[in-house]
């Protein structure tokens, strides 16, 4: 049964069946903003852009690699994000990831030992405003689930109300075994690469 996960939670990447992950999927799904007509008549969907992105660090805290919109491959090719969607859900949640990232542990280049994922609002609209965002971590590829691990909700946490930008969580190295923090943080961040320097600094 998938976890649904609290801030600052901490979890080992072990399956139902007692094995462990050797790859996981990050998929982000969110809705298009619903905007009520002039005098409450009528209603239009206003696109939602959010953008996953995630940040490879050494055990000294140094950024290895980024992969986002604009890079979607790391150079040892173990992280591959689906690409850019630019509006979210428009016609009501369809249950689908709008972005995945895929990351396989085998293949990290052996310096990485930290792996954030940060996801942030492109075009600056609050995460408050958007109907429904959920992050899970699943096994499995972008296009078929075969075990959702964990699950984490944003649309109905207060705490995100006012901010465009957050820290999702960190893939970590802890006794050669990854495990997950659950980070769950908003920043006061406008773009990818303050993000990345917050996690650098807050959160490694």
């Amino acid at each position: 049964m998938a976890i649904n996960l609290q801030k600052g939670q901490r979890i080992s990447l072990e399956k139902s069946n007692g094995s462990k992950l050797q790859s996981v999927c990050v998929g982000i799904n969110w809705g298009a903003i619903e905007k009520k007509g002039i005098f409450g008549f009528g209603s239009s969907k206003e696109a939602v852009d959010l953008d996953a992105s995630c940040a490879l660090f050494d055990e000294n805290k140094k950024l290895v690699d980024v992969v986002y919109f604009g890079n979607l491959k790391s150079k040892d090719q173990a992280v591959r994000h689906s690409g850019d969607d630019l509006t979210g859900d428009m016609g009501g949640d369809d249950g689908l990831d709008n972005e995945v990232i895929t990351l396989d542990f085998g293949s990290l280049n052996p310096a990485v030992k930290h792996v954030a994922f940060v996801l942030n609002s492109f075009r600056g609209q609050d995460f408050g405003t958007i109907p429904f965002a959920s992050i899970r971590i699943y096994e499995g590829t972008p296009k078929r689930v075969n075990e959702i691990f964990a699950t984490y909700d944003i649309a109905h946490d207060a705490s995100f109300r006012g901010h465009v930008s957050m820290v999702m969580g960190i893939f970590y190295v802890k006794n050669d075994e990854w495990k997950f923090n659950a980070i769950g943080e908003p920043t006061t961040d406008r773009k990818l690469e303050e993000t990345v320097n917050t996690v650098m600094r807050n959160f490694l």
